[in-house]
């Protein structure tokens, strides 16, 4: 029995074209874009037909950054894959990759088991992994390849949290090596983790222990030391390299060199950094705590240059790096030493609409808006034109958006599990009306009528900006 459903008379939006048309999904794909009011177009019948009129038409999001139930600091992420893809999908987002985590001593392969265990028959909508390289060692490499030819062809790798994920230099380059030979691609969180340890120390015993001080010790040009380490790094290698949570000036000026010297290599960076800053941080009364992430929230002269990275292309993805921990007794772990406080933001479900806010704010146009939202972070990760775009032939993840409708964001209305929102009161224009995630309403009219494992585990292309 083939199922076909009917979107009539939105303003379709894809990275490359703006377009009146209808669009016609059949069996969980879309079966063809017409302009609408067409003769071709008004042919079509089907069993569901969804009035799009004055509304945008946009590909799914796809947030390639996210920490769903992980374990860090003492604690575990409060998202689970059930609550937080179900928060991904009221905020327009129909694909996340997610990352399984290696630990010491233990196998690529079996921490890769465990998250697929937490995740399958748990997801609103679809998922993927990368993988978390904490110990190099040479069964890691031989893994590695084997990861890559099973559809996880993306391993991170960080130069922060020694003792827990820290890898060294020597450990970096014998795994962008390897990348180089398999075709997988590196993801850095680049700070000079060892470097930030001392100012830890050294601020603690000072006594400066509320929240804003994580961002004092974390500095920019700490981030930017160790973004030209990966990337020279790399450069030996010959590998290509994907630094993560991009937050200051600096470190985009170190991609922007690298990539006008020809060299493979791209900058994320997240909601969090654009809209943000370390007047959160500093806010009274452990308040702070909330923005607590790394890279930290940086002072809010740092935002025009991450505003600029995205349009002149020197960033390329808008990931969020989900990883919310609620006040109440997570956060609430560092009171008196912001070295203890869980490291991370709640933000799968605002993404796109934030972003919709910066089409509405003048920063990035609409195409633009759906490149570093959902085209580029496909290809980035292999899972283009099945995900990221609205073509013959692509998954059928769809969302219908209100480009007029207003709202204030607020923890009494989201959907994730966590007990606080890092843009709590924020007005913004535009809003998720309906979502489909391969041809199936997820969210119908602000309603939700998914259903936990509809979602299913998606393999990935290599990354498809090389060649």
């Amino acid at each position: 029995m083939s199922s076909r459903t009917v979107i009539r008379g939105g303003l379709v939006i894809t990275a490359s074209d703006e377009i009146h048309a209808d669009v016609l999904i059949e069996d969980g794909r879309i079966a063809a874009l017409a302009a609408s009011g067409t003769p071709a177009a008004a042919a079509w019948t089907a069993e569901r037909v969804v009035d799009a009129t004055g509304k945008y038409v946009i590909p799914g999001g796809v947030d390639v950054h996210t920490h769903m139930e992980l374990p860090f600091g003492g604690t575990s992420a409060s998202d689970t894959f059930e609550t937080g893809t179900r928060a991904a999908a009221w905020g327009g987002t129909t694909t996340i990759v997610d990352f399984a985590v290696q630990s010491v001593g233990r196998g690529l392969r079996e921490g890769l088991d465990a998250w697929h265990a937490k995740a399958e028959g748990n997801c609103a909508i679809d998922y993927g992994f990368h993988m978390i390289v904490s110990d190099v060692n040479q069964d890691t490499l031989k893994e590695m390849d084997l990861l890559v030819q099973e559809g996880v062809t993306s391993f991170k790798q960080f130069m922060a949290y020694p003792g827990v994920f820290y890898s060294d230099d020597g450990q970096i380059l014998r795994a962008m090596q390897r990348s180089a030979e398999n075709g997988g691609l590196i993801m850095m969180h680049a700070e000079n983790g060892i470097a930030i340890d001392v100012l830890v120390e050294q601020a603690l015993a000072r006594g400066e222990t509320d929240p804003r001080y994580h961002g004092e010790v974390r500095k920019a040009l700490l981030e930017a030391e160790a973004t030209h380490r990966a990337i020279r790094l790399a450069q030996v290698a010959g590998a290509p390299l994907y630094v993560v949570h991009v937050s200051a000036t600096e470190a985009v000026a170190e991609l922007a060199r690298a990539r006008d010297e020809g060299l493979p290599v791209f900058g994320e960076t997240c909601p969090q950094y654009l809209f943000l800053s370390t007047d959160n941080l500093a806010e009274p009364g452990f308040e702070g705590s909330k923005y607590v992430c790394s890279t930290p929230l940086r002072p809010r002269e740092h935002q025009a240059a991450l505003w600029r990275g995205l349009r002149t292309n020197d960033l390329q993805v808008v990931s969020t790096d989900h990883c919310p921990f609620c006040f109440v007794g997570q956060k609430e772990l560092g009171r008196g030493d912001f070295s203890k406080i869980p490291n991370g933001l709640p933000g799968v479900e605002n993404r796109m609409d934030l972003l919709h806010q910066a089409v509405v704010d003048g920063h990035i146009s609409r195409r633009r808006w759906i490149e570093i939202a959902c085209a580029t972070p496909a290809r980035m990760f292999g899972m283009y034109p099945k995900k990221g775009t609205l073509a013959p032939g692509a998954d059928a993840d769809v969302v219908i958006y209100d480009p007029h409708a207003e709202q204030v964001v607020s923890a009494e209305t989201h959907h994730m599990n966590v007990d606080y929102s890092a843009y709590e009161g924020k007005r913004l224009t535009g809003r998720v009306e309906t979502v489909l995630s391969r041809g199936e309403l997820v969210i119908t009219e602000r309603e939700y009528t998914g259903r936990a494992g509809h979602g299913v585990y998606t393999p990935r292309s290599t990354c498809q900006y090389l060649d």
